[in-house]
């Protein structure tokens, strides 16, 4: 097979409004969502592709890790269509999506690679020694990025999601006003603990009576900003003593954020090091991502036009079980 090519469609439909009022997201609420959109876009995504249900050749959906809810209403849906239609049906994981997304846009990743996943949920390094081969070798213990700057945006009343309205709103501030000291693991280790800087971020609220309306505001979101920047690559800046590394990657919802990118492709240069980020639009929670990384499993799964396979490959399918977390 060869290489995943651009996506036909890619539609993304976002429940921001609808958890917005509750500063974050509320699991029966977006799960309930999903069961009423999920027939819509999958409708909008074949149009927009112009393409047939019947003319599909496997189908994927996200296994885990994420909410239950919302990940079982994705994954019934496409085990239905899987076995209506009698095609293999993979089980994506979420982690390993968002990296097969630098994938789809740079095809000439060097190897070995170590890949810094920031999202809302997640914020994890992993070792890759080749293609859809990765190793764990950091997690966060507690919050994970996006989660700390959620939870900042929320007790100043900014909106939500944090992490967007805290990037505009640090734009014209000064990053070094407001001093943070970086987190360290006792034992050494490459995990994340965002706690510590979340709480220090609420203490300097306290004393300097930050507020919406502020007029330090800007220079305290922007030097909370280039401290999590600061923390992630101090990180990742560790880990490459232990692991050796011919390119990074960047990915996840929060490698959006202008300063973080920024702060890596630099890093990256003073490291003498190829960096590789996804577009924005890919970035986030997408079924491109999800839908590149089944096709490359496919493939790996030998002739899947083998009859003999694709049962093989459907009865396996149909017995996936979402997972919250690993």
């Amino acid at each position: 097979m060869e290489g995943v090519q651009s996506p036909l469609s890619n539609i993304v439909l976002s429940q921001d409004e609808i958890h917005a009022p509750f500063g974050g997201v509320v699991p029966e609420l977006a799960s309930r969502q999903h069961l009423k959109s999920i027939g819509y876009v999958v409708e909008e995504s074949l149009g927009r592709a112009r393409v047939k249900l019947r003319d599909i050749d496997a189908f994927a959906a996200t296994q885990g890790p994420g909410l239950i809810g919302s990940l079982l209403v994705g994954l019934s849906f496409a085990k239905g269509l899987a076995y209506y239609f009698q095609k293999p049906l993979f089980g994506i994981d979420h982690v390993e999506a968002h990296i097969e997304a630098a994938f789809m846009e740079h095809k000439d990743i060097p190897f070995p690679a170590l890949a810094l996943l920031v999202s809302g949920g997640h914020t994890s390094l992993f070792s890759l020694a080749k293609k859809l081969s990765l190793s764990l070798i950091g997690k966060t213990r507690d919050d994970a990025a996006g989660e700390a700057l959620d939870k900042i945006a929320k007790f100043l009343n900014l909106g939500y999601p944090g992490g967007p309205v805290i990037e505009k709103l640090a734009e014209e501030g000064d990053p070094k006003r407001f001093p943070f000291a970086l987190p360290r693991m006792t034992d050494r280790s490459l995990d994340f603990s965002f706690s510590g800087l979340k709480t220090a971020a609420l203490k300097q609220i306290k004393e300097h009576r930050i507020s919406a309306s502020h007029p330090a505001l800007a220079d305290f979101l922007a030097s909370f900003e280039e401290a999590v920047a600061r923390y992630l690559l101090d990180n990742l800046a560790r880990s490459l003593q232990v692991h050796r590394a011919e390119s990074l990657i960047l990915c996840g919802g929060v490698a959006r954020n202008k300063r973080l990118r920024l702060s890596f492709e630099d890093f990256a240069r003073a490291q003498a090091l190829k960096s590789f980020i996804p577009s924005a639009r890919l970035c986030s929670d997408n079924a491109a991502m999800v839908g590149a990384l089944a096709f490359e499993k496919l493939g790996e799964s030998g002739e899947y036009r083998d009859a003999r396979k694709v049962r093989e490959l459907i009865l396996s399918g149909l017995d996936l079980d979402a997972y919250p977390r690993k």
